[in-house]
């Protein structure tokens, strides 16, 4: 990647005392900081708005008392195509506040086990190849299931995914140039909010496809998407998904930092952990018609909805409307992208009498997407250890009513 002797574009790290302050140097409130000129208030006709009529929001799910200890659902039944507008993207705040920074101050930092730790400003980041990628991003806690009013929408209950268009560098280019040395085998990445969200990744996945993005569907990524630059991490759990992102340190174990480890391990009923369950299983769920909504007559109508796999590509999506006995395959929008959303589509005239909806996903690697009791089964636990287990992609049926309305037939 050229000379590194021109200290003024990059500077190198000699020693332990050189690495303090670097990351903190990121948030303007940081003392002793110039303060950074406050932002323009945004022309909301400039930057453009939706029309007034128009109420698709992020909702959450009401169970907590504020914003930073709740999770904002992307409404996927209002939604079309494969892309999530930035706006609606899911939010889950595992960090208590989202940090103010000012990306001339910012600094992300790549050491541990490399032969050249570096220092790069936003500036330089944007000056190295870059690579736009469509990429969805799932909370390994998406798709619960609910009981009652929420476990009606499928908003409420799978809302915790998004799909978007990820501009940035390939992490492995900024390894490269650190030069990864012998024995290294994970990565561990921090972000620049109060709690130094810390996360820890296994070296190949990030020489692999790990984006460190700095742009989200062609405009800077936001405040709460993690401004000024984050990682993507395709078809892993979004927790790995490290936003604000400020120090890459190259080690040869995971850290078991509080957020992957006591915070985010899954514990089975027989009591063994379930540690580093990275990628995500086939899935897919249709969002029109679904829960909460209502036919308003016998008719044609399209049956649609998303799929997606940490397994790559989806290859075939088949959907069902008498509760899983017979399936036809839908349509695929094309293209296909590895590790996004795909939008699936067919026709079905509704004759007025009770039926239940539902669909499953097949992936490149031949994998197809559970029921509940099939999921159940390959872990040896009840139905009911899903309510509060991670990593569910169970199918979800939807129940049409006679009188048009639509519910969740999960667990009736």
């Amino acid at each position: 990647m050229g000379s590194h002797s021109h200290s003024d574009r990059r500077r190198f790290l000699m020693g332990g005392a050189a690495l303090a302050g670097v990351v903190t140097g990121a948030v303007r409130s940081v003392r002793g900081q110039t303060p950074a000129p406050e932002a323009r208030p945004r022309d909301n006709l400039a930057y453009g708005q939706p029309s007034r009529f128009d109420d698709t929001i992020r909702k959450t799910t009401g169970r907590a008392t504020a914003i930073s200890d709740t999770a904002l659902m992307t409404p996927l039944q209002d939604l079309d195509g494969i892309i999530t507008p930035s706006g609606l993207h899911f939010l889950m705040d595992h960090v208590n506040g989202v940090p103010d920074i000012d990306p001339q101050q910012h600094r992300l930092l790549i050491h541990g086990m490399v032969d050249r730790p570096l220092i790069y400003t936003m500036d330089e980041l944007k000056r190295l190849p870059s690579v736009s990628r469509i990429y969805f991003l799932e909370c390994n806690a998406n798709s619960r299931p609910l009981r009652g009013p929420n476990g009606e929408s499928v908003q409420l209950v799978h809302g915790r995914t998004s799909c978007s268009e990820w501009t940035g560098v390939l992490l492995s280019i900024l390894l490269k140039e650190c030069g990864v040395q012998k024995g290294a085998s994970w990565v561990v990445a921090e972000g620049s909010d109060a709690n130094k969200y810390t996360m820890s990744i296994p070296l190949g996945k990030a020489m692999d496809d790990i984006l460190v993005a700095y742009a989200q569907n062609g405009e800077p990524v936001r405040p709460q998407q993690g401004y000024p630059v984050r990682l993507v991490v395709p078809g892993w759990e979004a927790i790995r998904s490290v936003k604000w992102l400020s120090r890459i340190k190259v080690v040869d174990q995971p850290y078991m930092a509080w957020h992957e480890s006591g915070n985010n391990a899954d514990t089975r009923p027989d009591g063994k952990g379930l540690w580093f369950r990275f990628e995500l299983g086939p899935k897919s769920v249709i969002t029109r018609p679904s829960g909460g909504q209502r036919l308003p007559g016998h008719g044609p109508y399209e049956i649609t909805g998303l799929a997606w796999t940490g397994g790559g590509a989806v290859r075939k999506v088949e959907v069902s409307t008498d509760g899983g006995r017979t399936y036809k395959e839908a349509e695929l929008q094309q293209p296909v992208h590895r590790y996004a959303h795909t939008r699936f589509r067919i026709p079905w005239k509704w004759s007025g009498e009770e039926v239940v909806l539902q669909s499953r996903c097949t992936d490149e690697r031949g994998e197809v997407q559970p029921t509940i009791a099939e999921a159940a089964k390959n872990l040896r636990v009840t139905p009911d250890y899903f309510y509060e287990a991670d990593h569910f992609n169970g199918i979800q049926p939807w129940k049409v009513n006679r009188d048009g309305s639509i519910q969740n037939a999960l667990f009736l």
